[in-house]
């Protein structure tokens, strides 16, 4: 548990953008007026969440209602990871002076508000494990807390919403990877949504997606499973510190995000991301578990059938296939969590 709770003062850097500021603070004072001058119905559903509705009176662009696509976009689940909060801060700034332009209904998450305050991953336990039926010891946690807020505004969001759907769920990663952009994918999405998110990934510059059959309690997969959005947990580069990210990795998810929330043509010539299956997920059985490499291994680090990934007690985690590749390795994870995952290409 953390020393610090959540409603802590503000720890954020002290020379910021005032768009950047607002949105690491969860603060929409200067955008939702913005938005409600254009016509549209702006609410503010919980700390750290507002939803952007096409209005009877709006002069917006495309369809309004049902036909419209609803778009959620969820940033600082983890509290270190601040390029997105930049991305997107920037981008909905800009869109707000534009505000006729916005052709979705938009939801905008600012996941763990505490833990972007505090400049940490998480304040008691990580929140993107905390979208499940059942928490365990992680009930009664900050996150879990949060996490309710969020699944109340998600299911509020998609209950009369269209047929289309998107959940972008925008990470950075821990650790140095082969593929530097990458994305999580739950198989149970319908295959021709799942085409366009695929589609739409490739636009983003996104390098590698990985096929989960199984929900571990992520943001994305529950939206996905609950709500039939397009959902996925998108990894764009490196963790850095709020203000002083290099902006220029994000340049290609920024502009397809741009695009989607202005309804712009899709643009040519991009590159198919490399598909992975899942071929197992390691879990960690209990407090003797331990990795057969660092929880600094990079990203995508190919292994060959017999090595083994881990060991937990008298239970052995070894790779199974010709070749499989790890992902997300941390031993550091409390027990019944996940501590790796090992993918196969399949393309």
């Amino acid at each position: 548990m953390s020393d610090l709770p959540a409603d802590s003062p503000a720890a954020l850097p002290q020379q910021l953008p005032a768009a950047v500021r607002a949105l690491a603070e969860a603060d929409f004072s200067a955008i939702a007026p913005r938005f409600t001058a254009a016509g549209f119905t702006v609410a503010e559903p919980a700390d750290g969440i507002i939803t952007i509705r096409a209005g009877v009176s709006a002069a917006v662009a495309g369809p309004r209602g049902a036909a419209r696509p609803a778009v959620l976009i969820s940033v600082g689940v983890h509290g270190d990871e601040t390029g997105p909060i930049e991305v997107v801060a920037w981008l909905l700034d800009a869109l707000s002076h534009q505000a006729a332009a916005l052709a979705v209904d938009l939801m905008l998450c600012v996941g763990n508000i505490g833990a972007i305050r505090a400049g940490k991953r998480f304040i008691d336990a990580d929140l993107n494990r905390m979208f499940r039926a059942q928490r365990g010891t992680l009930e009664g946690t900050a996150e879990a807390a949060r996490a309710d807020e969020m699944i109340a505004a998600t299911t509020a969001f998609f209950k009369d919403a269209g047929p289309q759907r998107w959940h972008l769920d925008l990470h950075t990663a821990i650790r140095p990877s082969v593929y530097p952009t990458f994305a999580i994918v739950p198989e149970l999405i319908a295959d021709d949504a799942r085409g366009q998110l695929i589609d739409w990934l490739g636009l983003a510059g996104i390098g590698a997606i990985i096929m989960n059959p199984a929900s571990v309690g992520t943001y994305s997969y529950y939206s996905a499973e609950h709500h039939a959005a397009a959902g996925t947990t998108i990894e764009l580069g490196r963790i850095g510190t709020l203000g002083q990210n290099d902006l220029a990795q994000f340049k290609d998810a920024s502009q397809a995000l741009d695009d989607l929330l202005r309804g712009a043509p899709k643009r040519e010539g991009t590159q198919r991301p490399h598909v992975f299956n899942t071929a197992r997920q390691i879990i960690k059985l209990s407090d003797q578990f331990q990795m057969a490499f660092g929880k600094d291994t990079h990203n995508f680090t190919a292994m060959k059938q017999g090595d083994v990934i881990a060991r937990d007690g008298d239970t052995v985690y070894t790779v199974q296939y010709p070749e499989e590749l790890v992902v997300f390795p941390n031993p550091d994870v409390r027990v019944g969590l996940r501590a790796g995952l090992m993918v196969v290409r399949a393309d």
